[in-house]
């Protein structure tokens, strides 16, 4: 069932976060722990131009912040949700008043479907698609131990079918060889009580770093602590430990990795951090400790 989203536009309540790199600068922050070596990308204001994006995880936190900035930018959205009604505003870009409402959007569609439906997520990409963003999570009890990897790989195929190549997919700190910039807390979680999710999303990962996406224009983005707070507009690329980043800047990084054509983390794996990246903080909400 695609639902259409109502006639009137988005109100922009935080400032507009944009996608381009204004500085590549390398700083080394000094920390109470560790000096952490970072290269910042500041967020600019992005003139509205023609494109389309299909976002898979709409209704997760990170996934709804993609939604909220792409539309306060002027691009068209379409979404795929098992329940569309669960698709609303987030906490961070939309601010306390809005939280949780509906969008109110004509440039944004909702497709009612499953991420492991090949045929759903077909619906989801055309041709006139611009690029994705996958930022899909959940309780294995709930999704499965490989909705990760089912999903992506259908949207894979669903944009080589299209002609459709810029992606960007929110992993996590952790992942794949940068296990050792997880605080040791977390490093622990990862082996017990996570160690499912996070072979799923090692094989996630490895779609496209030695799969069927290794030919597309990839981002593999993996933020650390994810926070409910308003946009910051500054996302520091870490090599050291990393600390805690708002949803709202993550969704950022990834419209930059989609809209811009010199996004310099295309092909890489940047893990994605607040200033410094020592603290660690998850701000779960109602959401379970893996859900984008």
């Amino acid at each position: 069932m695609m639902s259409k989203i109502a006639r009137s536009a988005v109100s922009v309540s935080t400032p507009s976060m944009g996608v381009r790199q204004q500085s590549g600068r390398v700083s080394v922050l000094g920390t109470s722990r560790k000096q952490v070596r970072c290269s910042r990308v500041r967020s600019l204001t992005v003139t509205a131009a023609a494109g389309k994006i299909a976002v898979f995880g709409g209704s997760g936190a990170t996934g709804s912040e993609a939604i909220f900035q792409a539309l306060a930018q002027g691009y068209e959205v379409v979404t795929l949700a098992r329940t569309p009604s669960k698709v609303t505003i987030p906490p961070g870009s939309g601010g306390e008043e809005m939280t949780g409402k509906p969008f109110n959007n004509p440039k944004l569609t909702i497709i009612q479907g499953d991420v492991t439906n090949a045929a759903d997520v077909a619906k989801v990409i055309s041709a006139g698609t611009t690029g994705v963003v996958v930022s899909l999570g959940g309780k294995t009890k709930d999704v499965g131990e490989t909705m990760l990897t089912t999903g992506t790989g259908n949207v894979i195929s669903a944009m080589k079918a299209a002609g459709v190549k810029r992606v960007a997919v929110v992993t996590s700190i952790g992942a794949g060889d940068s296990s050792g910039q997880a605080p040791i807390v977390f490093k622990l979680l990862m082996m017990t009580v996570m160690k499912k999710v996070f072979n799923d999303k090692n094989n996630q990962e490895a779609l496209f770093l030695n799969g069927p996406g290794a030919d597309l224009e990839f981002c593999l983005v993996r933020p650390g602590g994810l926070l409910l707070t308003p946009p910051t507009g500054e996302v520091n690329v870490i090599k050291g430990e990393a600390g805690s980043i708002s949803r709202a800047d993550v969704a950022a990084f990834c419209l930059g990795a989609v809209f811009d054509t010199d996004f310099p983390y295309l092909k890489q794996t940047p893990c994605i951090s607040s200033v410094g990246g020592t603290s660690w903080i998850k701000d779960r909400g109602d959401k379970g400790m893996m859900e984008a």
